[in-house]
């Protein structure tokens, strides 16, 4: 079941690449963005895992992201260890969490996404970013869930597609409130 606004996250615990096991109440009383990402090799998933990296002292002083990945964690690391994040990437290799926050499956995003997100994969591909291994599932859409510092939800993305996340700059407007 989708969260909304207005609700409490839950509790996460997972592996993360880093060989630590990040557990969500570490980071109480920071805001924070909740990044649900599709499989560890997908094009569309490094190019915004990179503008994160790339643009994280833009966020407010606080303000942190918790990005999950739908793979087991030895191809995650293989595949985002390289970014060099400043933020916790966790695998959540049995869709646990994707479950509670109700992250969808779509053939139909997928498609949309190859077909209206084309320049943008070809990027991703043009990058390094190939998705020559797939450990995950493949229909798995992305999302992204702002948390205040309470940790209560204060907004929910549920990507339309496969490369469709909340915009970069309401991001950086909520990291600094």
């Amino acid at each position: 079941m989708k969260k909304s606004p207005g609700t409490s996250v839950t509790n996460i615990i997972l592996p993360a690449i880093d060989g630590s096991i990040f557990d969500l109440h570490s980071i109480k009383g920071k805001p924070f963005m909740l990044s649900f990402f599709r499989f560890a090799s997908c094009p569309f998933c490094n190019l915004r895992l990179a503008e994160l990296v790339k643009r994280y002292d833009e966020f407010g002083e606080d303000f942190t992201i918790v990005a999950i990945f739908d793979s087991p964690l030895a191809n995650l690391i293989q595949h985002a260890e390289g970014h060099h994040a400043p933020f916790v990437i966790l695998a959540d290799e049995k869709n646990t969490y994707y479950q509670q926050y109700g992250i969808e499956h779509s053939i139909i995003g997928v498609i949309k996404g190859m077909f209206f997100r084309l320049p943008t994969m070809l990027k991703g591909l043009a990058k390094g970013y190939i998705p020559m291994t797939i450990k995950g599932r493949i229909t798995t859409m992305p999302a992204d869930i702002l948390v205040d510092r309470d940790g209560v939800i204060q907004q929910t993305y549920y990507g339309k597609d496969e490369g469709d996340h909340l915009a970069f700059e309401q991001v950086k407007t909520f990291s600094h409130q």
